[in-house]
């Protein structure tokens, strides 16, 4: 099928999400990742970084969102500014690394422009060639171009790219609550990045990872080698219960049955969002490693909170919760992962640990241990699923169906309600995601013309 033109075509774009199938396009097309970023990456919003990561004046950290290179940087009266990584003489780059310290002030590597942390141009080189010249009237002497949708919340930094697009509370709702359960699990209510990020390339489509996270029909087929192993391996101490490594209490449930995560249900929310595992998953496991060893944490939290709320924040027991489209965290493990995407073939996948701040050690060393057993290069979990990623990634290029199916448990009254909870094994998680891209990017597209 020869691809149609996308970039002005609304109507070309809309044909490509049903109720219950998605066409491939949208996994292998450049035109329509383009139109992700401008529309769905830009007016939505997407996570940058967390406050630990630049808690000094001058402290960045950079990345790309939507093609464009940009840094949070702290600025000198306490808050997070994030500008535009380009000089704005001839270009260059400010910052060169990941994560550092601009000093008192940024300065261009090149020819030496020097900005205030809030992007003001503050001095030039020089700077009586620029006299009588019009100088004054461009855009060079404005300085640094900013962000000006940015939002801390519970220490996670959120940008909005685009001036035009929905509020921060109105477009993540109900769902930010996975997030005050990660923080509400410090006794200080505080998190901190620790541990070091991992990150590898995926060469997929981004959406193929979100997608995978709330997927319960893979498991038990895509983990049989790594799960099924581990527990065969230690059958008699797991069913007469014994000692049992915390790596394989870990790993043995990316095995469970189809049963077992169809009772733990899926709770989808307007706007792409969604969690699994609500009524149950496979994180009871390494809850009940943490309980075995918690080293005077839950009397920390006590104290802190008090019996009955620590009990509703320990009582949170989630799989993943998708804060569409970027990011996924794990409230219990105190993880996230986030995407970066870079084409429509590409992807580059982090992942982070967080240390709950005043909680003991331990708590951080499972929080890294279940990290890198599951998530590192060296994981046991992970390449199962990078392999299938690959491979549909090429697949889908094969002739006689375009079509990526998603039916399972469709029923039409579930378009439309913001919040809908229903059995785990559903499809509905990526309908929902779907329904959002459609709305987001259309939106986007029918402005612009």
């Amino acid at each position: 099928m020869i691809h149609k033109n996308y970039i002005d075509n609304p109507g070309a774009v809309s044909d490509l999400i049903e109720d219950a199938r998605v066409h491939r396009d949208v996994y292998i097309n450049q035109e329509i990742f383009e139109l992700e970023n401008e529309h769905l990456f830009k007016r939505t919003w997407i996570y940058l970084c967390h406050d630990s990561q630049i808690p000094n004046v001058g402290d960045y950290y950079s990345t790309t969102i939507a093609g464009e290179p940009l840094f949070a940087v702290r600025h000198t009266d306490g808050t997070v500014k994030v500008l535009m990584n380009r000089c704005a003489h001839k270009g260059a780059k400010l910052v060169l690394d990941v994560k550092g310290n601009t000093g008192k002030f940024i300065k261009c590597p090149y020819h030496a422009w020097a900005y205030d942390t809030d992007g003001k141009l503050l001095s030039i080189p020089f700077k009586k060639g620029m006299e009588n010249t019009g100088f004054d009237c461009c855009e060079a002497s404005h300085g640094l171009s900013h962000v000006d949708n940015v939002k801390s919340y519970r220490g996670f930094v959120f940008i909005r790219l685009s001036g035009k697009g929905i509020g921060f509370e109105d477009y993540f709702g109900p769902v930010l609550n996975s997030l005050d359960n990660m923080a509400d699990r410090s006794p200080s209510g505080e998190l901190e990045v620790a541990g070091g990020c991992l990150r590898y390339m995926h060469e997929c489509n981004w959406k193929m990872f979100i997608e995978n996270q709330n997927d319960t029909v893979h498991p038990m087929v895509a983990h049989a080698s790594s799960a099924y192993t581990a527990e065969r391996l230690w059958r008699e101490e797991i069913e007469s219960g014994g000692q049992v490594p915390d790596a394989i209490r870990y790993v043995v449930p990316f095995g469970s049955s189809y049963e077992f995560f169809d009772k733990g249900g899926v709770r989808v929310f307007e706007n792409g969002h969604c969690y699994g595992g609500e009524a149950g998953g496979i994180h009871d496991k390494y809850a009940a490693a943490l309980e075995a060893s918690r080293s005077g944490y839950e009397e920390l939290m006590i104290s802190a909170y008090g019996k009955e709320r620590v009990k509703e924040i320990f009582g949170v027991i989630r799989h993943n919760t998708i804060l569409y489209p970027s990011v996924m965290t794990k409230c219990e493990i105190q993880q996230i992962r986030v995407v970066r995407p870079i084409s429509a073939s590409k992807t580059l996948v982090e992942s982070w640990t967080f240390n709950l701040k005043g909680a003991p050690k331990e708590e951080l060393i499972k929080t890294q241990t279940f990290s890198r057993l599951i998530n590192s290069p060296f994981s046991f979990v992970g390449h199962d699923d990078l392999s299938a990623y690959e491979s549909m990634q090429e697949a889908l290029h094969a002739s006689g169906n375009v079509w990526v199916d998603f039916h399972r448990n469709f029923k039409a009254e579930e378009v439309g309600p913001k919040e809908i909870f229903t059995n785990g094994t559903s499809d509905i998680y990526a309908r929902n995601e779907f329904r959002a891209w459609k709305k987001f990017i259309l939106e986007g597209m029918l402005e612009k013309n």
